[in-house]
């Protein structure tokens, strides 16, 4: 009996230290965005991320941040029960609407927990009336969300996280951690670009998800779309 509760603690103390470890791994750090110091000239899209502020936002009706509106179809067919669709406003710096945005995100199963690597595969389709039309594509790594603030948001009394976190989503497919981004039409029409999406949450609460969160598309232009847009060449 006695190896046999040794044999237990020892088990629980090496779980313990795992979790330890990857909790509190330095390694888990978001990296520098490369366009952060591109010269180039960008376009920033600024969305909510609380989907009850979505214009829609759907899942697989069992999820505990529920659908809206409360009639929108579900997803809860087997192979879309881990997607999500969140269709939002777009707005620029001055907080004026400028177009659409549709983000389908789905788990991944390439996501490694011992390598610090949650991973969401997402799509976006924006919409921007008198501009044209873009498709992004983008593997996320939410790893550092879910470590900094659903944990947290677990561990606390209240169950809920309150601060200020920013962190970065985008972590490829382009060989830098950005985004892929092709045009569809309009002034963006046969462009191939890149971008990343940035996540900014103030407040998280374990019944509902995110309550305060806005979210941040950086999509870098070309010299080709630059002169297109109407700036002088460089």
């Amino acid at each position: 009996m006695r190896y046999l509760v040794s044999l237990l603690l020892g088990i629980v103390c090496g779980a313990l230290i795992a979790a330890g470890f990857l909790y509190f791994n330095p390694a888990a750090q978001d990296a520098l965005s490369p366009l952060a110091v591109s010269g180039q000239q960008q376009v920033v899209l600024n969305f909510s991320a609380v989907p009850g502020e979505a214009i829609v936002f759907t899942n697989d009706g069992e999820s505990r941040t529920p659908p809206r509106p409360d009639k929108v179809s579900q997803l809860w067919e087997a192979p879309i029960r881990k997607t999500t669709v969140l269709v939002t406003a777009l707005k620029d710096y001055r907080g004026s609407t400028v177009g659409i945005g549709v983000k389908i995100s789905s788990m991944s199963e390439a996501t490694r927990l011992l390598n610090n690597e949650a991973i969401v595969e997402s799509a976006w389709h924006i919409v921007l009336p008198r501009q044209g039309t873009m498709q992004i594509g983008q593997t996320e790594n939410h790893w550092n969300y879910l470590r900094e603030i659903v944990v947290p948001a677990h561990w606390s009394a209240a169950d809920n996280w309150k601060g200020n976190w920013r962190g970065m989503l985008s972590s490829g497919p382009n060989a830098l951690g950005t985004a892929r981004v092709f045009g569809g039409s309009g002034r963006y029409v046969g462009a191939e670009l890149e971008a990343v999406e940035y996540l900014s949450t103030s407040a998280y609460s374990v019944r509902t998800g995110p309550v305060a969160a806005d979210g941040q598309l950086i999509i870098e232009l070309s010299q080709e779309q630059t002169r297109v847009a109407g700036s002088p060449d460089p």
